[in-house]
């Protein structure tokens, strides 16, 4: 419930007129001393109180973090990535092994993967192997909830792993994993959507960016810094039937209002896992040739700029494949409207968002022919390079 929806019930008044607080020391009829030390005393006891309340409590051998909402804020605000040379950039792309993100990462995901079916099972624990087999050393946890839809109650499965959870803040690079139930072929009843682009190859390139980049994770993790990476592979992001509120964006809608509820550190009485969130990261819908993608908000227009950088860079050092032009994918000079996506949960509690995908939308959307034919292997590595110079700027790495 927001803020201006709650109920605030008044203090009573005593019955000697007062408010919340006892009687004034003035209305107590004793010699002056004692009234001169009792009052002493009462500022005492409000003073302790007051202390109490904002100093950690020792005795209950809890750390309480104090980091007010506003600073959270204000690092995020002016948080400044760090440029990397040319021989990084060079080094960054090799580590990119398009064949190990194909075979590896993409294969295992190009299934039916319908919310609460062995599908989906299957690929969450692909997700987690491949994460608990890195260096890095990832908490990785299984968000599960149930949730009525059109089609009965289903159970959904969010996967969030997270680099160092004690971290304050992290940037969080995500996607979602699950398919869409479309009707079948009259003239092929076997074929089945697979959501090449939407979304196994985003979720491959997360797969093949925290694999290429494992060691330099695992010593930027080592350095216990105020920002760490968090990646979330959502379920449920497509409707059972037409896209509504309450049929769509399952596990997002969900994750955002845990995190909304759930302090951060574990102890904090003034900050949330969501305040907690530099900048939201979305893939989507990538995968197919020519993608144009979009800048979509100006509050985070700064991080699309560092993505055209990279994608120039990356050019003009010859490490780009079927790359026509230094600024092939990211434009700012072209915009073709909203997009409904796992981000609006959280863009709508105030999280920056910076949403990385195809507009217009491939040709082959929802449709059968979203498949791994109709995928450009080239320009799946080319992004998932960018990717990997945005996230060492980004992270320090």
């Amino acid at each position: 419930m927001s803020r201006s929806g709650r109920r605030y019930k008044p203090l009573q008044q005593s019955g000697n007129g007062g408010g919340f607080f006892p009687a004034r020391c003035d209305r107590v009829r004793m010699p002056r001393a004692r009234v001169l030390l009792l009052c002493f005393l009462g500022v005492l006891v409000l003073a302790a109180a007051v202390l109490r309340a904002y100093l950690p409590n020792d005795t209950a051998g809890a750390q309480v973090s104090r980091v007010p909402a506003a600073d959270l804020s204000k690092d995020r605000s002016s948080h400044k990535p760090s440029k990397v040379s040319a021989a990084q950039i060079s080094r960054l792309a090799s580590q990119v092994d398009a064949a190990r993100l194909w075979e590896t990462h993409l294969r295992p995901i190009l299934i039916e993967r319908l919310p609460g079916t062995k599908g989906s099972l299957a690929v969450q624990q692909h997700i987690t192997s491949t994460l608990s087999s890195l260096s890095a050393g990832w908490a990785v946890d299984l968000d599960s909830f149930r949730s009525p839809t059109p089609r009965g109650q289903v159970t959904f499965t969010n996967v969030v792993a997270t680099l160092d959870p004690t971290a304050r803040r992290r940037l969080l690079l995500a996607c979602h994993y699950d398919s869409k139930a479309l009707p079948p072929d009259p003239r092929a009843p076997e074929r089945v959507f697979l959501g090449a682009s939407d979304s196994a190859v985003p979720c491959a390139m997360i797969l093949e960016l925290v694999t290429s980049l494992d060691a330099q994770l695992r010593s930027f993790k080592l350095q216990r810094l105020p920002v760490t990476l968090q990646l979330v592979f959502f379920d449920g992001e497509e409707s059972f039937e037409e896209w509504t509120a309450t049929d769509s964006l399952y596990g997002s809608r969900h994750l955002a209002e845990l995190m909304a509820s759930t302090p951060h550190p574990t102890a904090s009485s003034h900050t949330t896992l969501l305040q907690a969130v530099d900048l939201f990261v979305l893939l989507d819908l990538l995968g197919g040739p020519n993608p144009l993608i979009a800048n979509h908000f100006d509050n985070t227009a700064r991080w699309f700029d560092r993505l055209i950088a990279a994608e120039k860079r990356l050019h003009r050092q010859g490490l780009l494949k079927s790359h026509p032009s230094e600024q092939t994918y990211f434009r700012k000079d072209v915009y073709l409207g909203p997009v409904q996506d796992d981000h609006i949960p959280f863009l709508h509690k105030g999280v920056p968002v910076l949403h990385i995908i195809a507009t217009p939308f491939p040709q082959f959307w929802h449709t059968l022919d979203d498949t791994e034919e109709n995928m450009h292997r080239p320009t799946v590595e080319n992004l998932t390079k960018i990717m990997a110079v945005f996230l060492a700027e980004y992270l320090g790495l």
